[in-house]
């Protein structure tokens, strides 16, 4: 029987869960769930930005930055002011679609490595961000944190917003000629190339598609948080890599599993509503989310038919 891609992060989601239910039961009252499905949401959104780059066999470092410039520039430009917001968001997530646009011509152009690329756009945006907040943040307009503390039928908009965002991708990503030319150039770049397919455009289309995701959890957390810093971002460094290799998505090129990355999303946020449950320093969670990466990355080479395989290698070099 075949497992879907991504189905194992759905398991290990109820296994965390009775976990939680038996040391820290507090995790899993409603209002601690309320608390943290919004952040959950907005981790989701950008994991699946990540997604994109990873099915690409890159890895994006510019999280942080992006995630930063996006929400001083949707704080700063509308100063305050609830009519200028849908200007400070298009203008945060057209500088968002600008630095995923350089970031992808250094990778397929110039060809530099993913990390050293994405950490140097990353550095550049750290600057940038400092240089035009003055190193002060700014509350986020009324509007917009309207939107975000609000509920619809029950469910938060920042909840919503993010299964709208998964939806998308996924139909995108498996319905449409251009998804499934995306994942092909992922898989087996060599023969969508030979087939004709532009496989650096794809590259390219992915990085500014990835950026624009950040840039959209961003504002979400923004109006979330009402207040944010200027490096509200640096915490999504290794949370969304570690949700998308949970998910299903193996670091490299490979299929990708968007519905599994939100379930990792989901799963790295009880984890840490479990540990602080507990007690443990928020450190931790550092600790943790590099500790979940390298069990998900290691795991695969654990699959029951990998060891046969190693097995019986040794014995037929033998005879």
């Amino acid at each position: 029987m075949t497992v879907p891609r991504g189905a194992g992060v759905w398991l290990g989601l109820a296994g965390l869960l009775v976990l939680s239910a038996v040391l820290a039961p507090g995790t899993l009252r409603g209002s601690s769930i309320s608390s943290m499905l919004p952040f959950a949401a907005v981790l989701a959104i950008v994991a699946i930005g990540q997604t994109l780059v990873v099915q690409q066999g890159g890895i994006d470092l510019s999280v942080p930055g992006v995630m930063s410039m996006a929400a001083v520039v949707v704080t700063r430009f509308p100063a305050g002011h609830d009519g200028r917001l849908v200007g400070g968001i298009a203008l945060a997530l057209a500088a968002a679609a600008l630095a995923g646009l350089f970031t992808g011509l250094v990778v397929t152009r110039l060809r530099v490595s993913p990390i050293v690329a994405t950490l140097a756009v990353n550095a550049l945006l750290a600057g940038i961000v400092r240089s035009y907040s003055g190193g002060v943040p700014t509350g986020a307009p009324h509007a917009l944190s309207d939107f975000a503390l609000a509920k619809t039928m029950g469910i938060s908009n920042t909840v919503l917003v993010a299964a709208a965002f998964a939806l998308v991708a996924r139909v995108l990503l498996a319905q449409t000629i251009a998804g499934r030319r995306f994942v092909a150039c992922g898989a087996a770049p060599r023969t969508a190339l030979a087939s004709g397919i532009p496989v650096g455009r794809f590259v390219l289309t992915g990085y500014v598609a990835a950026a624009l995701c950040y840039a959209a959890g961003a504002i979400l957390l923004t109006g979330y948080v009402q207040s944010p810093s200027i490096t509200s971002g640096d915490a999504y460094l290794l949370a969304p890599i570690a949700a998308v290799v949970v998910g299903g998505t193996a670091l490299g090129r490979g299929k990708a599993s968007v519905i599994g990355s939100v379930g990792g999303a989901l799963f790295l946020s009880q984890l840490t509503q479990l540990i602080l449950g507990l007690g443990a320093p928020t450190a931790l969670q550092l600790l943790v989310q590099a500790a979940v990466i390298g069990v998900a990355v290691g795991a695969p080479g654990l699959r029951p038919q990998r060891l046969v395989r190693r097995r019986r290698a040794p014995a037929a070099a033998a005879s």
